[in-house]
């Protein structure tokens, strides 16, 4: 069980992709949309009503990515819709009847419904959200270090603000649907065994754009990232992608994935002149992010999308939103990124890339200008950068998270 948009889904097909060539037959349960991607993995697609692409186009989703009043706008019109999820996933894994379920603590029922089920459920997460350190904060509270005492406290208030969340939403629930069991005392962050046995949780990022904290206990488990496939070389481009490619050196990638934009046309332009201006040809990804798809010429070539395993060996270096599949896509290609955050993990994931020396220093959207795309472009496309990213694509190949994560969990299955 996921949710949220592809960065969010992509990584457990990849999971299930590799527990599905173990034996294992594999259901994923996310946001509608996503059955194609799903079931082209051998997988079976079991789908939630919400349509997390639709949902970023709603003027009030747009508006909470770029302020605070726009959050608790949307945090009070989610209500309904987050109690439909709850019970969709009770009904679809009573449905299912798994003997393991791994699950993002977007999809918090997932230990509750262990339990009925006598099932284990173990919590998978794509940044390190899950277990309090002194190392760092909370990504969404700071992107800096607010002292060891304070990374401890940002990330124990950010757990008792999901406990605080799920606990309301559940209370809901259970005035609405009583067969609906809520287990007292179990915590959606943990997971579920039965007799109490211990259980493992997941970190799916790679230990060389975070490494694993001294202060961890034992059980949290950084796998690697969980990538699908090596490279989706049955994927055939369109012919004018092919011959744009073929025509001049390697270009820059610009792609702000699912990120709406604040001002598409804006940003196109932007973009197209910082390129221009740092002397590079383009390939201007236009996405669920609604990139202006007006600034195309011969050295600037537009597409509303290509996988990234496919496209990005063949790029120069990739202008992206910073978030965690773009990240360790663009990183186990050996190329540098600029990262243009916007909000939420992105801002961590921008320091990171930035202090591994696997791209320039973070250009948040807000700062987004021609002048600077072209200053960082030209620290990203260095010859000490561009050899850094080098390595750090060979060390993220070789950690092989998605079949790291396949030993863990069987494991479990049979300990």
């Amino acid at each position: 069980m996921s949710l949220g948009t592809r960065g969010d889904v992509q990584p457990f097909v990849a999971l299930g992709a590799a527990l599905k060539r173990r034996g294992a037959q594999v259901t994923v349960s996310t946001g509608a949309g996503f059955e194609a991607m799903i079931e082209s993995a051998g997988l079976t697609a079991a789908p939630f009503f919400i349509d997390y692409q639709s949902l970023l186009q709603q003027p009030d989703m747009q508006a909470a990515m770029h302020s605070l009043s726009g959050k608790l706008r949307v945090l009070r019109q989610s209500r309904d819709w987050l109690r439909k999820e709850l019970e969709e996933q009770w009904d679809l894994a009573k449905a299912i009847r798994p003997d393991l379920i791994v699950y993002n603590p977007k999809a918090p029922m997932a230990p509750h419904v262990a339990h009925e089920l006598r099932a284990v459920a173990v919590p998978a997460v794509l940044q390190p959200v899950l277990a309090p350190t002194g190392e760092f904060p909370f990504m969404m509270m700071s992107s800096r270090s607010l002292s060891r005492v304070g990374n401890r406290l940002s990330h124990r208030l950010a757990t008792g603000l999901a406990h605080l969340l799920n606990g309301r939403n559940f209370k809901a629930l259970a005035a609405s649907r009583t067969d609906v069991k809520l287990s007292a005392g179990l915590d959606e962050l943990i997971g579920y065994a039965p007799g109490g046995r211990a259980v493992p949780r997941l970190h799916a990022y790679s230990r060389h754009l975070v490494p694993r904290p001294d202060d961890w206990p034992e059980g949290e488990t950084i796998t690697g990232y969980w990538f699908r496939d090596n490279g989706e070389p049955d994927w055939t481009p369109p012919a004018d992608l092919a011959r744009f490619l073929q025509s001049g050196p390697p270009p820059v990638y610009v792609g702000f994935g699912s990120m709406p934009s604040i001002d598409a046309r804006k940003t196109a332009r932007d973009a197209v002149e910082g390129l221009r201006r740092a002397g590079r040809r383009g390939v201007l990804a236009t996405g669920w992010g609604g990139l202006d798809a007006e600034v195309a010429g011969d050295d600037i070539h537009v597409i509303s999308g290509a996988p990234h395993a496919w496209l990005f060996p063949r790029c120069a270096a990739i202008v992206h939103h910073g978030g965690t599949g773009t990240t360790h896509q663009a990183l186990r290609w050996g190329r540098a990124s600029v990262v243009c955050p916007i909000f939420g993990d992105q801002p961590f994931w921008a320091r990171r890339v930035a202090e591994a020396g696997g791209g320039s220093a973070p250009l948040p959207m807000k700062r987004f200008t021609a002048e600077r795309l072209a200053q960082r472009l030209e620290v990203a496309l260095s010859d000490a950068v561009c050899a850094r990213a080098e390595e750090l694509g060979r060390l993220i190949r070789a950690e092989a998270g998605a079949e790291r994560a396949a030993d863990v969990l069987e494991g479990v299955i049979k300990g």
